[in-house]
């Protein structure tokens, strides 16, 4: 159609409108193929980098001045022990260590944000995650020390353990979801229903077996929270080699909500895991959560991030520390003086010398224990590989008593 002087209009001929329909669809296929811009209206935030409180209409905060006290103190004795971990690993006495510094708040955030009986899937960085479960920070360690399997009873922490296969355990969670929700476990209105959480990070979204969980959990309204800690680094791969949208975005695709949390505002963190693990109960189904954070150090022990990313990029996410914020927060309000943070401090020395101690001191396990639990029931095979293991130890101790 064309516009003539005065106003009046006249038809395009049949072949222009045919070209203009498709330059209209190639435009419109240019516009998708581009990635979404970025926008910080999506961004769910309760307290700024300056520790400043923020009310949000749908995502109110049921803290008390306490609460708030306790998370701090959760805060700063995960990154202790986190500190002290790294440590050890490059004295020596761990094999390696995947840290957690920067994420922080969206661990101790979604955590406290659990109810007693739901059940958490974890990768291999959820430290914060085990410290509000309950679970020895000993136990984390003895298994990167290589000393156990995991050292803890799922079970009774309601803490899977920990999985190094990148996205495996969201499958488990979505198949353990199905499961409590075919036990007549999902129920919002006792308050006894249950729900699971699986934590992942932005590299394992290019995983199958996390958009395999998607679909399965989408298809059977699974009771699932995906917990997505978006750090910005698949190990040395920036997060524009993941994805061309928002992650929470693709959600969408799969028929249930997304939506992106500041991952280094514990308050935000835990006002919108509890939502989700609500709703979840509820039988509304699963729901994403991108916590939009940053990996403050190494990939783990073994990585050198200097090698792929700048130091400017680092220096802008130390202003949002996620533990400096709550400290200003609480110091601005009144609601802890500077005898509450030494206090704090004081004691995360002593947590970070008694964790570094047990570590020292944990005894090695027997050889032949590496049998053991292998399998519910033995076989002929595993027996075999056991004595042809033990015939190997035997060598050694002739040997030795030979040299004497």
């Amino acid at each position: 159609m064309t516009v003539e002087p005065g106003g009046a209009t006249t038809a395009a001929p049949a072949s222009q409108q045919g070209q203009q329909g498709q330059l209209s669809e190639l435009s419109e296929l240019s516009e998708l193929s581009q990635p979404v811009a970025d926008s910080s209206s999506e961004l769910i935030q309760l307290l700024t980098p300056e520790g400043e409180r923020i009310d949000h209409p749908d995502y109110p905060v049921d803290l008390s001045a306490a609460d708030i006290r306790d998370m701090y103190r959760d805060l700063v004795l995960v990154r202790r022990i986190d500190t002290e971990a790294i440590a050890l690993q490059r004295q020596g006495e761990l094999g390696i260590w995947a840290s957690l510094l920067g994420q922080e708040a969206a661990q101790i955030g979604s955590g406290r944000a659990l109810s007693p009986q739901d059940m958490v899937f974890p990768t291999y960085r959820e430290h914060g995650v085990a410290w509000c479960r309950g679970i020895d920070p000993v136990k984390l360690l003895e298994l990167y020390r290589g000393v156990s399997h995991g050292g803890w009873a799922p079970e009774e922490h309601k803490f899977h353990l920990y999985t190094i296969v990148i996205g495996a355990q969201t499958l488990h969670a979505t198949g353990y979801a199905m499961g409590i929700q075919r036990d007549g476990a999902v129920d919002g209105e006792s308050g006894d229903g249950e729900a699971v959480i699986v934590y992942f990070g932005d590299g394992a979204t290019s995983q199958g077996d996390v958009n395999e969980s998607f679909v399965w959990a989408s298809v059977f309204n699974a009771p699932v929270v995906f917990f997505c800690q978006n750090n910005q680094w698949a190990i040395s791969e920036p997060l524009e080699k993941q994805s061309r949208i928002p992650l929470y975005q693709r959600a969408r695709g799969f028929g249930f909500p997304g939506l992106r949390v500041d991952g280094n505002d514990v308050l935000a963190c835990y006002a919108v895991t509890k939502k989700a693990l609500a709703a979840a109960r509820e039988g509304q189904g699963p729901t994403m959560i991108e916590a939009f954070t940053y990996r403050m150090g190494a990939h783990t022990t073994t990585d050198d991030p200097t090698r792929y990313r700048l130091a400017s990029e680092l220096e802008m996410w130390k202003l949002k520390d996620p533990i400096e914020r709550v400290r200003v927060y609480l110091a601005r309000t009144g609601q802890a003086d500077q005898d509450f943070f030494a206090a704090i401090d004081e004691e995360a020395k002593k947590v970070g010398a008694g964790v570094r101690e047990a570590c020292r001191n944990m005894p090695d396990p027997p050889p032949m224990a590496i049998f053991d639990n292998v399998y519910t029931q033995p076989n002929a095979i595993l027996q075999a590989e056991r004595e042809q293991y033990a015939a190997y130890l035997d060598t050694f101790e002739r040997e030795e008593g030979a040299s004497r």
